[in-house]
């Protein structure tokens, strides 16, 4: 009896379960979740996460000496020539981010507007965006995963080819020719996007301007196709003026990752070049005012406090490349400050704040390579005329990054009246204005030092170097790849040569 007593609730239960299973689907199924993914909302996570990561102010940025830091451990890298490798080290920073957190959304983006009628334009902005942001890897790395990278969701891929460098740009070229060309102002628009808010004449300058960059980054090693290439961008139309210019506007939700190490474990340990500050002074050039920052008398990061910031040139102090922890105290002893605190830094409160706008692609980069392309007589126009209008182009720029970083216009003037275009050195003139306009992008200012040469920089003296040339010309890969992709990456390195920081990328000839 007891057990019959069991048994018939259960039966019951079972009869109650069964008969609930109509209709079972839809009381599981949130109606409040979204169940499809807008391609813009991706598109959008891709572009801010093309930022640049904190890690450029440990190599690219020492590498061409415009900020270093004399400090050991993790900020050991393009201040000793040294590499700097490891699961989370500086050399995976671009890798890591671009790989992850763009180029597989750029991906996805691509492959749910394909077909979309109603996107088209998001999926050419997608494929423009994409061409850039492998610009930034290539440049970085060399050989990279480039046609079956971002597939890992997509086709199970994890194990993706590397593609040569000179493919890669073939293809970059090719994708922000058709893709640019494709974009149409009278189809539907993408009001929602981040960079340009669906104008769609933006979006055709910047793509033509990346189609430059590119163009001009083959000078050395193939310049019957550079030249094509930046007479195509410029009959297509580039940005000239700083209101098209493609950048990331960080708030206080997407903080810029350069302004968050800045203002955070490394505030006090990052500082100008001697180098770089002396440049600006020895020209008289009013961007020294808007750039940096001292914190006079400073004995230590906390004494780097607002009552001893000083921002007047007169008492800007670089520091001198080629110490370390150990050495720089008597160094500032004999620079007659207080202290290695007390040299000059990137200013953290104004162009290296928490939400300071990361400039991609600018009028001010566009108009100089436009001046080099005009001096090797290339294109039509003036090369004078492009290279005072890229100059002007970057000091109004600050004012864009802060308000108080504004150079004034009368100051401008003043700037190129004393620092004319001489033609006969037109190249090293162009080259280093874009070294000093290329401020904080990393990426593109290494880049643009190993392709052109300039600004003609004297090797880091540090004792302790790795390399054997004089500079670094390379990244290196990151050492996940040896656990999770060693045998493609293995075949990279056959081609392009040992994974160290003397190995040159494809572009960069001798």
């Amino acid at each position: 009896m007891k057990k019959t007593a069991l048994y018939i609730p259960l039966i019951a239960l079972l009869l109650t379960v069964s008969g609930c299973e109509e209709g079972f689907d839809e009381l599981n199924v949130n109606p409040t979740a979204a169940t499809a993914l807008n391609p813009l909302f991706t598109f959008n996570n891709a572009m801010i996460n093309t930022t640049f990561p904190g890690s450029t102010m440990v190599f690219e940025h020492p590498i061409v000496q415009q900020v270093f830091s004399p400090n050991s451990g993790v900020l050991a890298g393009g201040n000793f020539n040294v590499d700097n490798r490891g699961p989370t080290g500086p050399n995976t920073g671009i890798w890591q981010r671009y790989y992850r957190d763009v180029i597989r959304y750029l991906v996805d983006v691509i492959a749910k507007t394909k077909d979309d009628a109603n996107r088209t334009n998001l999926y050419h902005m997608a494929r423009i965006w994409k061409a850039y942001a492998f610009m930034v890897l290539t440049d970085t790395y060399g050989d990279i995963p480039y046609q079956e990278a971002g597939l890992g969701f997509l086709q199970a891929n994890i194990t993706p080819k590397y593609d040569t460098q000179q493919s890669i740009y073939d293809d970059i070229i090719k994708e922000l020719t058709e893709a640019t060309a494709a974009l149409d102002a009278a189809k539907p628009t993408e009001a929602g996007d981040i960079v340009y808010g669906g104008n769609i004449v933006k979006w055709k300058k910047f793509g033509y301007s990346v189609m430059l960059r590119a163009g001009m980054r083959l000078t050395k090693v193939n310049p019957t196709l550079a030249q094509a290439t930046a007479v195509k961008a410029l009959a297509g139309g580039v940005i000239l003026t700083n209101a098209d210019n493609g950048l990331i506007r960080n708030n206080a939700n997407y903080q810029n990752p350069v302004g968050t190490m800045l203002n955070s474990t490394e505030a006090a340990n990052l500082y100008l070049t001697r180098y770089f500050v002396n440049y600006l002074r020895t020209n008289e050039d009013p961007r020294l005012a808007s750039i940096a920052a001292r914190y006079v008398g400073a004995k230590s990061g906390a004494e780097q406090t607002a009552a001893r910031i000083n921002r007047d040139p007169a008492v800007q102090i670089g520091m001198p490349m080629g110490f370390d922890n150990g050495t720089i105290p008597a160094q500032a002893v004999a620079d007659k400050l207080a202290s290695f605190y007390d040299y000059s830094q990137l200013d953290r409160t104004r162009l290296g704040r928490l939400d300071a706008p990361t400039f991609m692609v600018t009028a001010a980069q566009t108009n100089l390579l436009l001046a080099e392309a005009a001096q090797r007589g290339w294109i039509t126009g003036s090369a004078a005329d492009y290279y005072a209008a890229g100059v002007t182009a970057h000091m109004q720029q600050l004012g864009d990054a802060d308000a108080t970083s504004a150079v004034p216009a009368a100051a401008i003037t003043a700037y190129l009246q004393k620092n004319p275009y001489v033609a006969a050195n037109g190249l090293e003139l162009i080259n280093t204005q874009y070294w000093v306009a290329s401020l904080l992008n990393g990426p593109e200012v290494f880049a643009n030092f190993r392709r052109s040469g300039f600004p003609k920089l004297t090797p880091n003296p540090y004792p302790g170097k790795e390399i054997k040339g004089n500079f670094i010309n390379r990244i290196t890969y990151p050492d996940s790849e040896l656990s999770v992709n060693k045998a493609n990456q293995a075949e990279a390195l056959s081609r392009q040569g040992p994974d160290n920081q003397d190995s040159r990328v494809w572009w960069d000839k001798q």
